[in-house]
Formats: structure tokens, sequence, C-alpha cells
């Protein structure tokens, strides 16, 4: 089984996304390229759900203290593999694009809410797309209305809301009305301690050069302002708290 590579193995030119260290980060950490875009063999825990270690026990200590208030969180969706995220990205483009829509206007209605394979933050294992199993799962659960206060998941959120940051998890994609890129998702909470040093190292990749080597529908019309832009406003334009 692969382990994770600390080793950075050279700069890139082209699209590099530069960083500033962290400076409120105990550790300074380094992950191959490889790990970060889902596609290196890495220990995976979890029951029904997969995430590394140090986030799933951190997310079981949650899911106890939640369990004592009346909230049985559930995990609908965590790690996911880059041909995982292929299939979900190509589904999109043929329905779309079937329906009479053009590459690049399907490719945008895809990353409202999808990423481009290789850049989710899935492919980390510290992500977690969570419901309260108490509020029932009828029609598509993820969807914000379901998180509002007359919602299902109402508790969910406010327990959340109130105590998800002191295991270590936060919101990713968050209400602000000036935020860009994916819309609102009350449901996907990252494990900080280890997604802002990945993050930090994916932000000094060359995204292009690796999303040029992979073969997938709708990859031919990226352009490099396209992707330019897709890292500004989609990966980089969350909670703050994560950078």
């Amino acid at each position: 089984m692969n382990r994770r590579s600390f080793i950075i193995r050279g700069s890139l030119s082209g699209i590099a996304i530069s960083l500033l260290p962290n400076l409120t980060m105990a550790q300074e950490q380094e992950f191959d390229m490889m790990e970060l875009m889902g596609k290196a063999d890495i220990d995976l825990y979890g029951d029904g759900f997969e995430l590394r270690k140090e986030a799933y026990d951190a997310f079981v200590d949650m899911y106890n203290a939640a369990l004592k208030e009346g909230i049985d969180i559930e995990v609908v969706s965590s790690y996911r593999s880059f041909d995982r995220q292929v299939a979900i990205f190509e589904r999109k483009y043929a329905r779309y694009t079937e329906e009479g829509m053009e590459p690049l206007p399907a490719i945008d209605k895809i990353i409202e809410y999808s990423t481009i394979p290789g850049t989710s933050r899935h492919h980390w294992a510290t992500e977690i797309d969570i419901i309260d199993k108490n509020g029932g799962k009828e029609g598509d659960v993820l969807v914000p209305e379901k998180f509002r206060p007359e919602g299902p998941y109402a508790k969910l959120k406010a327990w959340m809301d109130e105590y998800a940051n002191d295991f270590g998890y936060y919101l990713v994609y968050t209400d602000e009305p000036k935020r860009r890129g994916f819309k609102y998702e009350p449901w996907h909470y990252s494990y900080a301690p280890l997604s802002i040093p990945m993050l930090t190292t994916f932000r000094k990749k060359n995204i292009m050069h690796y999303l040029e080597k992979e073969e997938f529908e709708g990859l031919e019309h990226f352009t490099t302002g396209f992707i330019k832009t897709y890292i500004t406003d989609n990966i980089l334009d969350i909670n703050p708290k994560l950078l």
C-alpha cells in the first residue's frame, strides 16, 4: 500500500497557486499530488464512509457528542476517488449537453456544486457531507432548504454551528453573500487540521499541468483562463478559516 509522500517533486511553470504559510497551523506537511487528486492508495477508516484516521477519530467524538443531544449524524459522502469524480462529472456533462447546452455553459452548470476531477476536496478523505438520520431521507437530502429553521436537518445545523469547530470540523462553502464559486453547502464540513496543510500543498501546484494528462468528457474545453478563474473562485473562495 502506498504511503504519503512528504517530498515536493519540484516546481512547475504555468498556472501555479501561491500561498503564504498559515502561521496558525502547528504542523507543516507536504502531500503528494497523486494523493491530493484521489489517485493514491491510502489508509481509510469508517463504517459506511471513508476518512483518514485523524479525521475519523475526530468525527467519532463529534458523532457521540451530537448523539447525546438527539442528533444522529449520518455521513452520506466522504472520500471520493478520482475515477468516481470523473463518473459524476461525465454524467452531468452528458445530461446537460444532451439537453441542448453548449459545452462551456454545461461545465459552468456542473461547477455550481460539483468539482472538476482531480480538484475535489473529497479526494483528501478529510471531507464529510452530513445529514441527521432522525430527520429522514425523503427525496434529495443535500439541498439547502432542508437545513433551514423549518427543515428536517435544522437541529443538526444549529448544533454544528455551535460545536463542530470544537472537533476540528469547519463548514467549507458558507452562505457569505459575496462568496463566489460553489454554491452554499450547509452539509459539507472539512477536518481542518489535515485539510489546511493539504490545501497549502495543492495551491503550490500547476493544476493545468496535471489535468492536461487526463482524459474525460469536457476536458478539451478547459482553457488557461477558465482554470485560473475556477481556482480563484471555486477552490479558494471558501470559509477563510480553512485557508
